[in-house]
Parts: structure tokens; C-alpha cells; sequence
């Protein structure tokens, strides 16, 4: 069976619903198992953790989007894999992203690209939503992909919501969903 880890970074409580949606999608593919792989509050992961990236077939960034881009500890963590990159241990692997933030647009995408520079850097393989946007008049914030976005998966939590409340619904599929796509992709490319 082939592993997907998610690294993520969860400022308020948010971005952990939608790290534990995509390990939901995930969890709905065979011969894929999944773990959630959470830098803590200091930008830090242990010895395990980084080893279980290593072994992982797949690892999906997932970060809130401060400011136009990854949260500082995100930022760390990803300047820590360099030891990686330099030997390329992550070559080949797939990768994929997601980010949350306040408003629509929030320059997630600020986020989500340098999450796929990242990758590249390492030499993987970028996987994308693959999902059609929800845009047409009849449209509703349940929707799926309402956010629209093809590079990754964005996601919106009021700044005035709880974590029991947000993402909406229809991102929290949508997270589902983007983690089934990136479970079938591994799956069928690593057989």
C-alpha cells in the first residue's frame, strides 16, 4: 500500500478540518493509507514525522494563507527539507496543496504557487484539483469547488467563524475530493 502524508499548518483550527477532509478523501480509495503529519506552533516537526514524509509515496502542503502566503512555521518546516532537497530524496513523488484563509480570494494563490515551486524544487510531481468550478448563476457557497481554483485547494473560514463552523460545507467535499483525486493518482501511478 502506498502512504500519503499531509503536512500541514493550522494557525486557529480551520485549516486542521480541512487537512482531516482531505485525509477523509483520502481514506475512500484502496490500497492508499494516509496520516496527518502537523507542524506544531514553532515550525517544528519531529524525527518521526520527517521520516514519514520520506516514506511517503505523496505529500499534500496545507497551510492558511497570512498575508499572501504560507504561514511562517510552514515556511520553516519547508526551509528544514533543504537537507532533502540536496540529496533529492523527495524526486519523483507527488505532490499537491491546499490553503485556507479569510476572504475568497485572499491571495491563496500566492500560496498555492509557492507550495508547487516547492515541490519542484524537489522534483516531484504536482497534482491539481481536477475538480469544474461551481460558476454558473445557481451556483451556492455549498457547492463544490465554489472557490474555483484548479492549482490546489483553496478554502474559505470567515474571520468571525469557529472551528466548528467553518470551512463551509461545500469545502470541506470539495477537501474530500481532493484527496480522493490525489489517492487514485498515486495509486494508479505507483502500481
Amino acid at each position: 500500500m502506498k502512504s500519503i502524508a499531509v503536512l500541514f499548518h493550522s494557525g486557529f483550527g480551520h485549516t486542521t478540518n480541512v487537512a482531516q477532509a482531505v485525509v477523509d478523501g483520502i481514506g475512500a480509495v484502496a490500497d492508499v493509507t494516509s496520516s496527518l503529519v502537523e507542524i506544531d506552533a514553532d515550525g517544528e516537526l519531529s524525527e518521526e514525522q520527517w521520516a514519514e514524509l520520506d516514506a511517503a509515496a505523496a505529500i499534500v502542503f496545507g497551510s492558511p494563507t497570512y498575508m499572501g502566503m504560507a504561514s511562517w512555521q510552514f515556511k520553516k518546516v519547508a526551509d528544514a527539507s533543504s537537507k532533502r532537497w540536496f540529496t533529492q530524496e523527495w524526486k519523483n513523488k507527488l505532490a499537491a496543496g491546499f490553503t485556507n484563509s479569510a476572504t475568497m480570494n485572499g491571495d491563496k494563490h500566492s500560496t498555492l504557487h509557492y507550495f508547487m515551486t516547492l515541490a519542484m524544487q524537489h522534483s516531484m510531481l504536482w497534482v491539481g484539483s481536477g475538480l469544474m468550478p461551481a460558476n454558473s448563476k445557481a451556483a451556492t457557497r455549498d457547492d463544490i469547488n465554489y472557490v474555483g481554483s484548479f492549482s490546489g485547494l483553496m478554502t474559505t473560514s470567515p474571520s468571525d467563524a469557529g472551528v466548528d463552523e467553518a470551512p463551509p460545507k461545500g469545502d470541506i467535499e470539495t477537501a474530500k475530493l481532493f484527496g480522493q483525486r490525489v489517492a487514485e493518482v498515486t495509486r494508479d501511478l505507483f502500481k
